[in-house]
């Protein structure tokens, strides 16, 4: 499974973040350790702190990375607990951060983790199994209120009343149990011609309901803070997105703190207090490039953000 794992946009990350440069980089979400490889690879003397909440990535990166032996130290927690983790590992601040916000080859293959529905699996989508609340749950306990607003507003779906219409139905049946049962009652529910489109009908609400379960936007504009807290002067930050949603937090936390002071042009003076501590590289982001995209097609939506603490 950790050999179909290719990390998305490396060369460009690697560039970033001037790996060559020995140093300590955190990633923040290190999957199966594709980009933790390359940054541990890029100098002898790099060190690694890597996290992520889903117990069986920690378990792949840490057989991926343990010819690194003690440069490496992997930590199960997600991001919203950064500040708290790197307290705990006495660390006060760090080269680079690197976010990868995509799901991993091997969560999306994991037939029991219910992320795909191309394969019959049950609705789970937990990417920490600590969690309690499943896909399911949301599926078969929300009222239709709650539905819409989360495949709305996650999901960007255009087509929500008449899914979630159609889920209502579905559920006076029974429960909706299967990754392939909620698959083909979206696409039922969809006008025919959405059906024809480049991207399968259950694709957002599918998103949506991941993003949903596992609270994936609830702390990223915190967590983008606390990693430049701890930035050193001149260390970067990357983050990878893979949707528009995640894209616009990030845009919109490295022009805050590029801006800096908040205050309206009406008050003679600063009384927020806050200061600018970021120069953005990528007034842009940047894509992969067409043979990436042509050799690992899940990397066609990524985007990278870049931006260098001052």
């Amino acid at each position: 499974m950790s050999q179909r794992h290719i990390p998305v946009l490396l060369n460009e990350v690697l560039e970033a973040l001037r790996c060559e440069r020995p140093g300590l980089y955190v990633d923040c979400t290190v999957g199966a350790g594709g980009h933790a490889k390359g940054i541990l690879t890029s100098s002898p003397e790099n060190r690694l702190i890597g996290m992520d909440w889903d117990n069986e990535a920690i378990e792949t990166a840490s057989e991926n990375l343990k010819d690194f032996g003690a440069r490496v130290t992997l930590i199960r927690e997600d991001f919203s607990s950064l500040k708290t983790t790197l307290k705990e590992q006495n660390i006060r601040e760090a080269d680079g951060f690197l976010f990868d916000l995509g799901l991993s080859s091997m969560q999306l293959s994991s037939r029991e983790r219910g992320f795909s529905f191309q394969e019959d699996a049950p609705l789970d989508m937990r990417m920490d199994k600590r969690k309690k609340t499943t896909a399911y749950d949301l599926v078969n306990k929300l009222p239709a209120r709650e539905l819409v607003n989360i495949l709305r507003l996650y999901g960007e779906e255009r087509w929500t009343r008449k899914i979630v219409s159609a889920l209502m139905r579905e559920r006076e049946n029974g429960p909706i149990a299967g990754t392939r049962q909620l698959a083909d009652m979206i696409s039922s529910a969809v006008p025919p011609f959405y059906r024809r489109g480049p991207i399968h009908p259950a694709t957002k609400t599918f998103q949506a309901l991941r993003i949903a379960v596992n609270m994936e936007l609830e702390y990223l504009g915190t967590a983008i803070k606390d990693a430049v807290g701890h930035l050193k002067h001149g260390g970067r930050i990357c983050v990878i997105s893979f949707h528009s949603l995640e894209d616009r937090i990030v845009k919109g936390a490295f022009r805050d703190m590029e801006r800096g002071c908040l205050c309206p042009p009406r008050i003679p003076y600063c009384v927020c207090g806050l200061e600018k501590s970021l120069r953005v590289l990528t007034r842009k982001p940047i894509r992969p490039s067409s043979s990436e995209i042509i050799s690992n097609p899940r990397a066609r939506s990524a985007r990278l953000r870049v931006a260098e603490k001052v």
